[in-house]
């Protein structure tokens, strides 16, 4: 398990950008709602990804870790994994038969895909970083560091 704060603080290079996690769904993974960061801890957002896929599909850990809930949450069954150094990921609405404690690999099966959360199927992927809610693509790749640039005409 590679320490991911550390990377995730120096994003430096575009290698970092890199996926460091697998999807926890077969391709393709189309993005049904993108991650929206909140103004504030307690304005409205969207605090996860949603990737469209079919009821009853089998859903992987994306990186190993230990089981940290499983149950529901108001009406759908959540499962979420400590990764380590302070990164917990969420996944809903996953049916398991994991519970806390269990250990999980890369790649392994951790669940099913129930429908409820879209209009159609889809996987709701959260992801915290010490408690904070950040874009789960700075895990599975795709989301380049912003880089600013001087203006041509500038002074």
């Amino acid at each position: 398990m590679l320490p991911l704060r550390p990377l995730l603080r120096g994003l430096a290079t575009a290698a970092a950008v890199a996926a460091l996690w697998a999807w926890p769904v077969a391709a393709p993974h189309p993005i049904a709602k993108p991650y929206l960061a909140p103004a504030t801890p307690y304005a409205s957002g969207h605090r996860g990804l949603d990737v469209s896929a079919a009821a009853g599909a089998t859903i992987r850990a994306p990186d190993d870790g230990v089981v940290h809930f499983t149950g529901f949450v108001v009406d759908r069954p959540v499962l979420s994994i400590d990764h380590g150094d302070g990164v917990i990921s969420s996944y809903e609405p996953v049916a398991t038969e994991l519970v806390a404690g269990d250990t999980v690999r890369r790649g392994e099966a951790i669940g099913v895909l129930e429908a409820g959360h879209c209009a159609s199927a889809c996987l709701h992927l959260g992801v915290r970083v010490d408690g904070e809610y950040v874009s789960p693509l700075l895990f599975l790749g795709g989301q380049p560091r912003a880089v600013l640039l001087p203006l041509a005409d500038g002074p």
